[in-house]
């Protein structure tokens, strides 16, 4: 055992070693030396307990190897590009929506020079950072008057904490809605300060069910669009114009949060019909909100739009200081929305609605490509095949509508990899891969690749099995 040890390499000969490495080169020498430290540490424990009893296993050839990958992996960001094979578009746990390249190109700009973020070219004072999305959202949505905010969560706190603190605001019990991380509805309204009125039962809810619960400390009526979840059989709820009608009798304002929201109207594009921002602007609400990184297809943001008053009041704030948004989602926000004056250009540049109306006979070619390149890169190791599937909007969005789609399926042969096994080892590549399990095979979805990706994904796949 002591022999070996003394075989082992000191941690400056490997570190001399690594700088010739060209993927290493650059790396902060501290960072790397961590890993070295680490990687010579778990020799050492391998020897002691057995697993090294051959000097062989030590020739410098073979440490030298074995120590420039485990430091590469070590050292790598932890956050980082992920393939995302499942075929759900806009995918919570892994960034949600793809920016189109105009909103990259913006972003990078605003990080990489000055700007005018809040100066005014036109008088050289002060500007509003707000100004830049304005007026493009005052267009597109037809509201009055329109705020940004860091996410769609924030823009319900603010509204609520501006506009009903201490008082009540009424809500159907159907749409106490919960969403992913714990994000619900009763919650936010309680830390905001304003007190929550439920109206109506679960699955049926009335226009008399509001009428009868207003009262001199109501402040607000709020309808929450149910994005990720549907209640069917023996319903019934009251449409926003409904409830309009009813504020403006008693003198209330009336919000909607539509939760992952949109400008498309998706009706004639093989999707059901989703309430549009422009459909609840015109039916007279005060208040909407929604995220710009869910079906809209832009950066994380809460839009909020609606009345001059309104809005005005929300920005005057405090709190729209700490929830404001930074410069390079600005950038990413307003060369989103500048695609939008364009229908046709937006659903073909924008990559989330892309996917989302990507043609059956598309996804069905772009599968056969796919499935020729893992032919050859998986070695008849997996029986290869495209099979009918379906894909998922995600995000919330459509809960009950999948979209036709065509998988490419990969079921082990002999002694290949169990789809959990190699499920587990994709996670550990570089880039890692995600798909999904279905029918005991691994399966990846064409849908939610990107034409330059099928290559890498049978790259990815000859690495996980090496």
């Amino acid at each position: 055992m002591q022999q070996l040890f003394r075989l082992l390499p000191s941690v400056d000969v490997v570190l001399a070693d690594l700088a010739a490495e060209a993927g290493l080169a650059a790396l902060p020498r501290a960072l790397v030396r961590d890993a070295v430290n680490d990687f010579l540490d778990g020799l050492r424990a391998d020897i002691k307990a057995g697993r090294i009893t051959d000097p062989a296993q030590l020739a410098p050839p073979l440490v030298g190897a074995q120590c420039a990958r485990f430091v590469a992996a070590a050292t790598r960001p932890h956050f980082r590009r992920v393939i995302n094979a499942t075929g759900v578009v806009v995918h919570t746990n892994l960034g949600r929506s793809l920016l189109a390249e105009p909103a990259i190109d913006a972003a990078a700009k605003a990080c990489a020079r000055y700007s005018n973020l809040e100066f005014d070219l036109a008088t050289g004072e002060r500007g509003s950072r707000y100004s830049h999305v304005v007026d493009i959202l005052r267009r597109l949505t037809g509201a009055e008057a329109a705020l940004v905010v860091n996410n769609n969560a924030a823009a319900v706190l603010i509204t609520l904490e501006t506009l009903a603190k201490g008082r009540e605001v009424v809500v159907s019990r159907g749409q106490l809605v919960e969403i992913g991380g714990s994000f619900r509805i009763p919650e936010v309204m309680a830390k905001s300060g304003a007190v929550l009125r439920e109206v109506g039962a679960t699955n049926r809810t009335h226009p008399r069910d509001y009428e009868n619960a207003i009262t001199e400390n109501t402040a607000l009526l709020l309808k929450v669009h149910t994005s990720n979840y549907r209640i069917v059989g023996f319903t019934k709820e009251v449409s926003l114009a409904e409830l309009v009608a009813i504020g403006r009798e008693r003198g209330l304002p009336v919000m909607e949060d539509l939760g992952s929201g949109n400008l498309t109207d998706f009706a004639g594009l093989g999707l059901p019909g989703e309430p549009t921002v422009q459909r609840a602007v015109a039916d007279g609400a005060d208040i909407v909100t929604f995220s710009g990184d869910k079906v809209l297809g832009g950066p994380q943001a809460g839009i909020i739009v609606g009345k001059a008053a309104a809005i005005e009041a929300i920005r005057k704030n405090p709190l729209n200081r700490a929830l404001r948004i930074d410069k390079m989602t600005l950038a990413a926000l307003e060369a989103t929305l500048r695609l939008y004056l364009d229908p046709e250009a937006a659903r073909r540049e924008i990559p989330t609605l892309a996917m989302m109306t990507a043609a059956p006979e598309a996804l069905a070619k772009k599968a056969r490509r796919l499935a020729t390149i893992l032919k050859k890169s998986l070695a008849g190791r997996y029986a290869v095949q495209t099979v009918p599937g379906a894909s998922r909007v995600g995000g919330g969005a459509f809960p009950e509508h999948d979209l036709p789609t065509t998988l490419v399926s990969l079921t082990p042969l002999g002694e290949a990899p169990t789809p959990d096994m190699l499920r587990q080892r994709l996670l550990a590549t570089d880039p890692p891969l995600v798909g999904r399990i279905e029918d005991g095979a691994f399966v990846l979805d064409p849908r939610t690749l990107l034409d330059d990706e099928l290559k890498l994904v049978g790259t990815v796949l000859s690495r996980a099995l090496a």
